[in-house]
């Protein structure tokens, strides 16, 4: 009897993977890079599985002064990782609203799974001279929801407010965060400061079905 091979199937997060790793290799521009990734985050975040995984992911909580993502896959070659970002009911009080914050240099895909939140987008308004000091204003804000993507460049200042409901995200970044200063905003005061970005828990997406 002749064998039979068994084909094992990817599954969505390989098969995001495999074409950002095409596109990557084969489009060196980061702005290139970053706006053409957009569709392929669309499938990730269309795939059923992808979805029901995500009622067992952790919450993320912030301590320490620090946020909590959690750290699906880090590229070996090309440096961008695949996280995931959960609002329980936790992060519902306080007005749900994370710092406003820059990403230092690295560019972000902010992609909606499941629930819907606020995106603020800020202006800085200052000429960047004095250390400590910025003047922000807000440019929009924005309702989304599951299957929304925003595409956030290095520096742009932003935050996320959640609106009562459990909220789940996945977002790819060109460089796994936590490793280096990001840039805080304090509207109120005209305040700036820097401290590392989340803290990073690995954790399967498929682990828990």
């Amino acid at each position: 009897m002749e064998a039979i091979m068994e084909v094992k199937k990817q599954n969505a997060l390989e098969r995001f993977v495999e074409k950002t790793r095409a596109l990557f290799a084969r489009e060196s521009d980061p702005e290139k890079r970053w706006t053409q990734l957009a569709p392929a985050l669309a499938e990730l975040l269309a795939d059923p599985e992808v979805k029901a995984a995500s009622k067992h992911w952790p919450d993320c909580v912030p301590r320490d002064g620090r946020a909590e993502n959690l750290l699906f896959y880090e590229d070996p070659d090309f440096g961008f990782a695949v996280n995931g970002l959960t609002k329980g009911e936790a992060r519902q009080g306080n007005g749900g609203r994370a710092r406003i914050h820059d990403h230092a240099h690295i560019y972000t895909l902010y992609g909606v799974l499941d629930g819907h939140e606020r995106v603020e987008r800020y202006d800085r308004l200052d000429d960047r001279s004095k250390p400590d000091y910025a003047v922000i204003k807000k440019a929009s804000d924005v309702l989304v929801g599951p299957g929304e993507i925003d595409l956030v460049r290095p520096y742009e200042i932003h935050t996320e407010v959640t609106v009562g409901e459990r909220t789940v995200a996945i977002i790819i970044r060109s460089q796994k965060g936590g490793g280096f200063n990001q840039g805080r905003y304090n509207p109120e005061k005209n305040e700036y400061y820097e401290s590392l970005g989340p803290r990073q828990t690995p954790v399967e997406m498929f682990g828990n079905r």
